[in-house]
């Protein structure tokens, strides 16, 4: 099984963990004299095994990812340390752009009128330069997870 198997599989258990978690709560109470309908004791039964699957894969990945490496010598947890680094850094970029952008107040020439306090088009370059990072990034980590065996 390749590494990216193993990233859909984990995907895939927290997705199950997130339906069983709804049906617990829905079958948790009843009405008296109603019969829930499915067995909660079960649901968390079924739950414990779907955290035990995803607690074993996720060591087994983050193992991989400090394990191997990518052509440029760091090792893939580097990578998606790399990774968030830049997605926080975007996402800074971001707000401070968006936090320019205010729908005039204004109903006469003599209110109050809001000036950016920073240069939005040096914010907008800067932020799609970190786009073109993030993807490149994210195009070497998906390559390596797919060319990773996985134990």
């Amino acid at each position: 099984m390749k590494l990216a198997e193993a990233l859909m599989l984990r995907s895939d258990a927290k997705q199950k963990l997130a339906s069983l978690y709804e049906r617990i709560k829905e079958n948790a109470i009843v009405q008296q004299g109603d019969a829930p309908h499915e067995d909660p004791a079960e649901l968390l039964t079924e739950a414990a095994g779907v955290v035990d699957q995803i607690e074993s894969l996720v060591i087994r990945i983050n193992r991989a990812n400090l394990e191997n490496r990518l052509a440029d010598g760091q090792t893939l947890m580097e990578a998606i340390a790399a990774r968030d680094s830049l997605t926080k850094q975007h996402a800074l970029l971001h707000a401070a752009i968006e936090g320019t952008k205010r729908e005039p107040d204004r109903w006469n020439a003599r209110e109050i009128k809001w000036v950016a306090t920073v240069d939005v088009a040096k914010l907008q370059k800067q932020s799609d330069d970190l786009s073109k990072q993030i993807r490149e990034l994210n195009a070497t980590i998906q390559q390596a997870n797919w060319n990773v065996e996985f134990a």
